[in-house]
């Protein structure tokens, strides 16, 4: 006798295949997660039973009763906050591509500046540049129009005790390296003090984040609901690379950029376009 195989549930309800109708919410439903102050989302761990996989109160309250003797905690404001975001900013035809690049100008140039400015001021300038030779992917959807930024002005995603927080430079496009250091260590200090005022983390029209500083290869990020855009750096790792100058392999420190884009706005090759022209300005640091 052929064993028989453990289906996916919560407390014995069965997940039904096809799941047609598991995003319906029906009028007693709704008025059930009001009174919980309960969103979509909220509901998506739940098994439905219902027709087409949909989750009927039944499920809902036998799930509540499932989990009320697990501990738990209060969401602060700013993680509340960072949910409603990324609900909406998930709610879009988000896509992502990844790029390969070599940092071993960038790193060279960089051992010659006193400060040394971080990895992220040269992807941030990059990516500026290259949003203002390429206008149409840094746009945004409005109804039936796009609308076109008329500065570039780029948020650096900064991790907080209980959350992330995006502070804007301004005219990135405009400055150079070292002119972004001083302002972009200071929004990152204020940050982290939370010392920001609303109109330092508004305007954006793009985000830059670093996840390689926790060792990361590669991401995914996601852009904030008013931004088409979201380009994230992974962690410099040394990788054997062919040098037909040598006729060997040779070390080289590689990372990986990711963009992560509004489908709606930009399509695949447009995001591949932007993608090869900041890995090629990241080749050519002393003009940053």
């Amino acid at each position: 006798e052929e064993p028989k195989l453990v289906e996916p549930s919560v407390r014995g309800l069965p997940v039904p295949a096809g799941m047609k109708g598991a995003h319906y919410i029906s009028p007693r439903m709704r008025a059930r997660m009001d009174e919980l102050g309960l969103r979509k989302a909220d509901i998506s761990a739940i098994a439905g039973s219902g027709a087409g996989g949909r989750v009927t109160v039944e499920d809902l309250e036998q799930f509540l009763e499932y989990i009320s003797d697990w501990p738990d905690s209060a969401a602060s404001p700013m993680r509340l906050a960072v949910a409603d975001a990324m609900r909406r900013s998930w709610s879009r035809p988000l896509a992502s591509v990844g790029l390969p690049v070599v940092l071993e100008s960038v790193l060279e140039h960089r051992s010659r500046q006193n400060p040394k400015p971080g990895l992220t001021l040269y992807v941030l300038r990059a990516f500026a540049i290259a949003l203002a030779e390429q206008p149409a992917t840094a746009g945004f959807l409005i109804g039936e129009k796009v609308v076109h930024p008329r500065a570039y002005d780029i948020g650096i995603a900064v991790q907080v005790e209980d959350g992330v927080v995006v502070p804007v430079l301004r005219n990135v496009d405009q400055l150079r390296v070292p002119e972004l250091a001083e302002e972009y260590g200071q929004l990152v200090r204020q940050a982290r003090n939370r010392k920001l005022i609303p109109e330092q983390a508004q305007g954006g029209i793009a985000t830059v984040t670093n996840f390689g500083t926790f060792g990361l290869k590669w991401g995914t990020p996601i852009p904030l609901p008013n931004e088409t855009l979201i380009l994230g750096l992974a962690a410099g790792i040394k990788q054997p690379r062919w040098s037909e100058e040598v006729g060997a392999f040779v070390p080289v420190t590689e990372t990986e950029i990711c963009l992560t884009f509004d489908h709606r706005v930009v399509d695949g090759g447009g995001a591949g376009l932007l993608l090869q022209r900041i890995g090629a300005l990241l080749q050519s640091p002393e003009k940053l």
